[in-house]
């Protein structure tokens, strides 16, 4: 069991890191992490659509961050690198954290999850669903649906793909979850095919002059006879095939 331990222990420690990282990284723009473990450490790489602010004057606030990951989350040498989105639009974690900023802010719920659905789309998504579960409109809770473009719920692609954020909107009523799952525009899909058109055939007409096969001719008979001169046993078989 003691492997099992460990990766339930790995699971909650990078769980702990993300709240972790979503609290203190919101007015940058946090939009997810990946963390690496290499013989000199650990390689954090932290995602945010205002690297500036992340990083902090002079360094100050990166320093601080490394410094905190050491203490309260017992990771070994953590090196962290910022390093931009490119492309806020198709961030999960962004867009969840947008959408839930729009909910509290007092936003229609559907014109909310709609003007973010057609966002992402716009910005070149294969794919995009929008979950809002809570208290949208009175006292009892439910769950509101945006669904456009191709999204893969189940399998390899589902884990590898599709890209996850989780955000909570907090309002008087209570806490509304958003969750957005979104499937970037340059992802390759397994079940994606491309039909190729076939290529015109090259008319190539090659014209062999006659005294050019006479010279091949010549040069064939005389590589016989060498070769009979070599292996006289030869002489019987070449003269039945002539």
């Amino acid at each position: 069991m003691a492997i099992e331990r460990k990766f339930v222990s790995d699971g909650v420690t990078k769980a702990r890191i993300e709240q972790f990282l979503n609290r203190e990284l919101k007015r940058a723009g946090y939009g997810g992490m990946d963390i690496v473990r290499t013989p000199l450490g650990t390689q954090i790489t932290i995602f945010a659509e205002k690297p500036g602010i992340v990083i902090g004057k002079g360094g100050k606030l990166v320093r601080q961050l490394t410094q905190d990951l050491a203490t309260n989350f017992d990771i070994d040498s953590p090196q962290v690198e910022v390093q931009q989105v490119p492309n806020p639009n198709t961030n999960a974690q962004i867009m969840a954290e947008r959408l839930a900023t729009a909910l509290e802010r007092g936003w229609y719920f559907r014109k909310a999850g709609s003007s973010t659905l057609r966002r992402v789309m716009e910005s070149g998504a294969l794919g995009c669903e929008i979950i809002l579960s809570g208290k949208l409109t009175g006292a009892r809770s439910r769950v509101q649906k945006f669904v456009d473009g191709h999204i893969k719920h189940a399998g390899e692609p589902s884990e590898t793909i599709v890209e996850k954020g989780f955000a909570v909107a907090v309002k008087k009523l209570g806490t509304i979850g958003v969750q957005v799952m979104i499937i970037p525009g340059d992802a390759k899909l397994p079940d994606e095919f491309e039909i190729l058109e076939p290529k015109p055939l090259a008319e190539v007409v090659e014209i062999v002059e006659p005294e050019v096969i006479e010279d091949i001719g010549e040069d064939v008979d005389a590589e016989l006879e060498e070769f009979v001169e070599e292996v006289p046993e030869a002489a019987e078989f070449v003269e039945e095939e002539q």
